[in-house]
């Protein structure tokens, strides 16, 4: 039976994708909705959108990410990292609706040295990741029927709402302009195409095996790695080279490895996220499609 559907922040980055693919793999009814269509923060904004519509399960792909900018903007931060999955919760438990919220890697310190698993216990460095851990927390304390979906280090066709290009993007840019560029090594992730993500996230909805989820493309890498792996697989031969996170300027502190095992779903049979040099190759080769 065809399930109805509503997405969160349709025209993000995530979003796109999952509005793509799936009606196609599913037959589900969907509804995809902007910033400015329902306002996450405002309780009855949410209660006045979803109510009429009793969905059955709602996507949450929204989020304040300018990790830096958060740093002086906390306020903002929680009210659309936590307080908002807090009143998805709140109205979805009401309507019996499952709750499908997108978390981040940045709820670890990256000090453990090894992947994260699921059970880890959280230990944000910034505040990004203190609103992010808050709002899984609010969400946990009210839903019983959730999935919390925690990924990484993510690019697809759409970029990131509010941030314009994906890391992808801004690195072949640059090449082709001929700039030198510099890149971060001293941070380590799993690059996670949106499209495969959203494919997985589609999967794991058609269970009941309700709680958190790692969900990134296998193996891990630092910054600067990916970024030769994009000019490598491109045939570009820019001027790159490695600097430290200080050297950056970055305000807010990063985790120095922040890389996720995808345990839950390997547990389920579930895992269907593939290495992340293959996965960013299809990306480059469907852009080179699409362009010709």
């Amino acid at each position: 039976m065809a399930k109805s559907i509503v997405i969160i922040g349709a025209t993000g980055q995530l979003g796109t994708d999952l509005m793509r693919l799936w009606p196609v793999q599913t037959g589900d009814v969907l509804l995809g909705l902007k910033h400015s269509e329902i306002e996450i923060t405002d309780l009855e904004s949410i209660r006045a959108r979803l109510e009429p519509i009793c969905p059955d399960i709602v996507i949450n792909t929204s989020a304040y990410h300018k990790v830096d900018e958060v740093e002086s903007n906390p306020q903002k931060a929680f009210a659309v990292n936590a307080i908002g999955p807090r009143n998805l919760a709140v109205v979805c438990k009401k309507l019996d609706a499952v709750l499908m919220h997108l978390s981040t890697d940045y709820v670890f310190s990256g000090s453990k040295g090894e992947s994260y698993l699921e059970s880890d216990p959280v230990e944000p460095v910034n505040a990004y990741g203190v609103s992010k851990a808050a709002g899984e927390m609010f969400i946990r304390s009210i839903s019983k029927k959730y999935f919390i979906v925690r990924s990484s280090g993510l690019y697809g066709i759409a970029g990131p709402s509010g941030k314009g290009s994906n890391f992808v993007e801004l690195m072949l840019k640059l090449a082709r302009s001929g700039k030198s560029i510099k890149v971060v090594d001293d941070q380590v992730l799993t690059p996670t195409s949106t499209h495969i993500l959203a494919e997985q996230i589609v999967a794991l909805s058609r269970i009941d095996a309700y709680g958190t989820y790692h969900a990134t493309c296998q193996g891990f890498c630092s910054w600067f790695e990916f970024a030769r792996t994009i000019f490598d697989l491109s045939d570009l031969s820019p001027d790159l080279s490695a600097q430290t996170t200080l050297q950056s300027g970055a305000t807010a502190r990063r985790p120095s490895f922040s890389v996720l095992d995808n345990a839950n779903l390997r547990n389920l049979g579930i895992d269907h996220m593939p290495p992340w040099k293959e996965a960013l190759k299809s990306y480059l080769n469907g852009k080179a499609v699409s362009q010709n």
